[in-house]
């Protein structure tokens, strides 16, 4: 009967009519159906046939955690990381994802690699960082493999070794990390561990800078603008230089006018004609 009506709820919603899924799902929830809190809590969330209310949201939220729901468990510790409708809270975020996690959820497990890496609502502990990001990179969980990368790479947790810090670097790069990508885009351009290799470089580079990774964005303008691995082109080196310089957040303050230097030193070899299609370009991109 539970089953039916939280089928006929996930029914009503996916057709728009919110009122009812709403309805079916408090009814649910009201009696301790975990699911049906949880799909409540989404509404709220959203503002689906109740007013959005991110505190009512993390209230059922809590509800369905508390009854060991995974999901639940995961969402519960990012809102208590960011302060979404309950008090910012490092402790009581790790405590959720460290619930999460020990279910063998892989994002969870990332999270809780970040956290003892950070000593964010736990101890400071980088073995325990490499130990979680492990068990998460193991599950192909690409943003834990980047920080398994990064560990390996500072020597944090474990003996510092490049090459295991490329293996896993190069994993998240070829599951979509942006982070993986560019990282590993700027070993190909110095020959990190890596032969020395342009091509490779923009490849990885471009995948980057596509997804809007400033530190890409910066450096595929240099690979058009020399030519490596890429045609020349100045069109496309300044369309990037612009996207960077515009990204870059105003607190890095040297890497903002580095980026403007760069960009306008550019600028200044080239035609009106290129300089607004490089600007038309750079205001139509989209990241991917």
């Amino acid at each position: 009967m539970a089953a039916a009506q939280l089928d006929d709820a996930k029914t009503a919603e996916s057709h728009g009519d919110y009122a009812t899924a709403v309805r079916l799902y408090r009814t649910l929830a009201d009696q301790g159906d975990a699911e049906a809190q949880f799909d409540l809590a989404r509404m709220y969330s959203f503002g689906r046939g109740v007013p959005k209310d991110l505190a009512e949201a993390a209230r059922w939220r809590r509800k369905a955690a508390e009854q060991g729901h995974l999901r639940a468990q995961v969402i519960l510790g990012i809102m208590y990381g960011k302060g979404l409708g309950v008090p910012q809270d490092d402790t009581e975020s790790a405590k959720w994802f460290r619930k999460a996690a020990d279910q063998g959820d892989a994002s969870a497990q990332s999270m809780m690699g970040s956290n003892y890496r950070d000593g964010a609502g736990v101890p400071q502990d980088d073995a325990e960082a490499v130990k979680w990001y492990r068990l998460a990179a193991d599950q192909n969980y690409a943003t834990a493999q980047f920080g398994l990368a990064e560990m390996y790479h500072t020597g944090r947790g474990v003996p510092r070794d490049e090459a295991e810090a490329t293996k896993w670097l190069r994993k998240s790069a070829e599951q979509g990390s942006a982070d993986g990508q560019a990282n590993l885009g700027f070993k190909y351009y110095k020959g990190i561990d890596v032969p020395q290799d342009d091509t490779e470089a923009a490849k990885w580079t471009s995948r980057a800078a596509d997804q809007g990774n400033v530190g890409a964005q910066a450096l595929l303008g240099i690979l058009f603008e020399n030519g490596q691995g890429v045609p020349r082109d100045d069109v496309q080196a300044l369309k990037w230089f612009d996207l960077a310089a515009e990204r870059i957040p105003a607190a890095d303050t040297n890497g903002r006018n580095a980026a403007i230097k760069t960009r306008d030193e550019l600028a200044a070899k080239m035609t009106p004609e290129q300089i607004a299609e490089a600007e038309k370009l750079a205001r139509e991109w989209k990241p991917n």
